[in-house]
């Protein structure tokens, strides 16, 4: 250990005023800190590719009470610094970093012998780090899976947790946080609790949706469903944006016959996005984009809507698929002959959006800045929000990426839990997510103005909106985020994070300062 102190506490030198402690290097993990340039700069970023802040240390934990140490090491220290999980660093505004702090590698606690990941009648019991297209892999063994899936796969359970993991199944079931029934929480003093509704309450409703403020999260057991075989995929095209909206809230209402689908969403397309960008998709061929765009320049409107929706079936029920998908049809109105329908594995279904990433990827998309925007509209204020922003503010552009348009049950969130919602007491809100790309830097700064012209235009209209993957600048954005609420969240934060050490990259609490010598 001497040896490896002398040589870690040398590099120590070179590094910037106002350092980590020396004596972390005497630590019993002190070989699994790592300050060397090239893992402190992969820590540096994330998806976003907008925020860089380079942490001063990346520790690979092996087991979670080697987070626990660590996190009472900075909370009991004279200048405590911050720590930060990181999973798959899929933020988009520089969440998961921590910049003049520690970044938690999380990804290492699955690299054991012992499994992360264990599969029961009723659920799975798996680590924060896991990703979900394992736990997907690993419950299909057994003939279950989750019930509620993000649409991408490749990113962590504790990831999604600590936002609240939404989908196109989350109509029926909840977001995932509402589908977790233990968790195993890293709090910001090093206390290690296992939590749940009737264990620890106030930390488990916390931690889930709690943008990691509260605790890390190590474990989750997650509840499970029988698994499908097959979906029917399938994807309706309007050119109304009532009637889109009126089908949309007709599939995820008690009014929906049984015959219902078991997956909703929605797509935006922009005329000149249909005219000018890709001319076939892994979804749509060349002679589908071709339909759509004639359709897109036959309207008046300055978009088209795309209904995805899926219906699971297994060996039992396939000879059922086509006459439920026919009688679901007949009650919606989407523009005559524009279905278009695929079908495949579940698997195949749920991972769809890993096949166009690769092509992303081939063509140099993938890694570039993702100025995303993710908002939560109340269902009275949808029309208002297209006309303004869908076929005003964006009706001219061609961005690359999606815009996602689809509803929710308010009633499948449970408001006890730090995850905001519209708060306007309506029974429906809408998920709209402008997904969009920056090519080059000249992109990013007109996207960057769009995003920023959304959210003006939702406040002068009074859209009561919440952000999803939130952010804001200042601590007046974060109260009025979390409105009435916020001093129940300063409470919880005061109580199970009271240094605010854990997730500065979020921006919600004053992080503490680094001493400049140790």
């Amino acid at each position: 250990m001497a040896s490896i102190v002398s040589v870690v506490t040398g590099q120590l030198r070179h590094m910037p005023a106002g350092g980590l402690p020396h004596d972390i290097f005497a630590l019993g993990i002190a070989s699994k800190i790592r300050i060397d340039r090239n893992s402190t700069a992969m820590a540096s970023s994330d998806f976003g590719r907008i925020v860089e802040a380079a942490p001063e240390a990346v520790l690979h934990p092996a087991t979670p009470s080697d987070i626990a140490a660590f996190i009472r090491f900075s909370a009991s220290s004279p200048a405590p610094f911050p720590v930060s999980p990181r999973g798959q660093g899929h933020s988009v505004r520089g969440q998961s970093l921590a910049p003049g702090g520690v970044v938690v590698d999380m990804p290492t606690l699955g690299r054991g012998h012992h499994s992360r990941i264990n599969v029961s009648a009723d659920y799975v019991d798996s680590g924060g780090e896991q990703l979900w297209i394992d736990i997907l892999r690993a419950t299909l063994e057994q003939g279950l899976a989750p019930r509620v899936w993000t649409d991408y796969l490749h990113i962590t359970v504790g990831g999604t947790l600590s936002n609240a993991g939404i989908g196109g199944q989350a109509f029926r079931h909840g977001p995932q946080i509402a589908n977790v029934e233990e968790l195993d929480v890293v709090t910001g003093t090093g206390d290690m609790v296992t939590c749940s509704r009737e264990k620890s309450s106030d930390l488990f409703f916390a931690a889930l949706g709690g943008l990691g403020q509260f605790g890390v999260i190590t474990r989750a057991r997650i509840m499970l469903e029988q698994a499908p075989k097959r979906v029917r995929w399938v994807r309706l095209a309007y050119s109304d944006v009532a009637m889109f909206t009126r089908d949309q809230e007709l599939l995820i209402s008690k009014r929906a016959s049984e015959a219902r689908f078991d997956y909703v969403e929605g797509q935006v397309q922009l005329n000149m996005t249909l005219a000018e960008g890709p001319k076939s998709t892994p979804f749509f061929s060349e002679a589908d984009i071709n339909r759509l765009a004639g359709l897109a320049s036959q309207s008046s409107s300055a978009a088209i809507y795309i209904m995805e929706v899926a219906m699971y079936y297994n060996d039992t029920t396939a000879s059922y698929v086509d006459k439920k998908l026919e009688k679901i049809l007949e009650q919606l109105s989407f523009v005559p002959g524009f279905v278009f329908t695929k079908d495949v594995r579940y698997v195949q279904f749920l991972d769809r959006v890993r096949e166009e990433e690769e092509v992303l990827r081939s063509a140099g998309l993938w890694d570039v800045p993702h100025p995303w925007l993710n908002l939560f509209i109340p269902r009275s204020r949808i029309l208002d929000f297209d006309t303004g922003v869908i076929k005003g503010l964006l009706g001219g552009t061609n961005p690359v990426g999606v815009i996602l348009m689809y509803p929710m049950n308010t009633a499948k969130w449970d408001d006890r839990m730090t995850a905001m919602a519209p708060l306007a007491g309506e029974d429906m809100f809408y998920t709209v997510a402008l997904l969009r790309s920056a090519v080059d830097a000249s992109d990013l700064e007109i996207l960057e103005g769009e995003n920023e012209a959304v959210l003006s235009f939702c406040d002068k209209e009074g859209i009561e909106c919440k952000q999803y993957l939130p952010h804001h600048k200042s601590e007046d954005g974060w109260k009025q985020h979390f409105g009435t609420r916020w001093s129940r969240i300063a409470e919880l934060k005061a109580k199970f994070d009271p240094h605010a050490i854990l997730s500065p990259g979020q921006r919600i609490f004053p992080s503490p300062h680094l001493l400049s010598d140790t």
